[in-house]
């Protein structure tokens, strides 16, 4: 992403072998133990990293499920099933589509898929601002989005069942946007993992619920 060096060879498994490598950078130790928590798009490489066993805990904030799974591709309305099935048939022709996104086109797709409560998140002034840099730093260099997309809406090449430690799944019950039944598959399919969805919260849950989410991931009793 952004002035990141390009890998065209970029899996699940080498992103978070890059960001566990980052971690260990910061920290200054050689194996890091971390909480992880990953929002939307980002719950693949959470995944991923918790499989690879260096997530302390790990927490899936509004993840986007894995649509091209059978028995979430079936709860899926057509119109969402066009990108997972042309990833899987045509993946040039998905990469060209995916490339021809744009920072202003994300947001604009962000802002149409959410309800009244979550648009007053996201256009919220100083929340706008950042959100409106970290797009163009995302969007900006080689590729980076189209490469997480590909990756994020094909099969996921992660064994969850090698995932020992503690996960929380977290959804707004007014998400219309990352899982078609908010998680419910997805926490099943992970060991160690609990649900819970909030029936006052949307898809912005990262934001509007900053407190419950960080909580979570330190593991603090009583947190859910």
């Amino acid at each position: 992403m952004g002035s990141s060096d390009p890998d065209p060879a970029r899996t699940p498994a080498s992103t978070a072998a890059d960001y566990r490598a980052f971690v260990a950078a910061v920290l200054g130790v050689a194996t890091p133990t971390v909480p992880i928590i990953a929002n939307s798009q980002g719950a693949l490489f959470g995944l991923a990293a918790a499989a690879q066993g260096w997530a302390q805990t790990l927490v899936l904030a509004s993840p986007a499920d894995e649509v091209a799974h059978p028995s979430v591709r079936a709860l899926l309305p057509e119109a969402a099933r066009a990108l997972p099935d042309l990833v899987q048939s045509a993946p040039d022709v998905a990469r060209d589509l995916l490339g021809s996104f744009t920072p202003d086109a994300m947001r604009t797709m962000v802002l149409d898929g959410s309800d009244v409560e979550d648009r007053a998140v996201y256009t919220a002034r100083d929340f706008d601002a950042l959100y409106r840099a970290a797009l163009a730093e995302g969007f900006a260099g080689h590729g980076g989005y189209v490469a997480d997309t590909m990756m994020a809406t094909a099969p996921w090449p992660v064994d969850l069942d090698e995932i020992t430690v503690p996960v929380t799944v977290l959804f707004g019950a007014r998400d219309r946007v990352h899982s078609p039944d908010h998680g419910l598959l997805l926490a099943a399919r992970i060991p160690h993992a609990r649900r819970t969805v909030l029936s006052e919260a949307g898809g912005a849950l990262l934001w509007t619920h900053p407190d419950l989410v960080i909580d979570a991931a330190l593991q603090q009793p009583d947190t859910l």
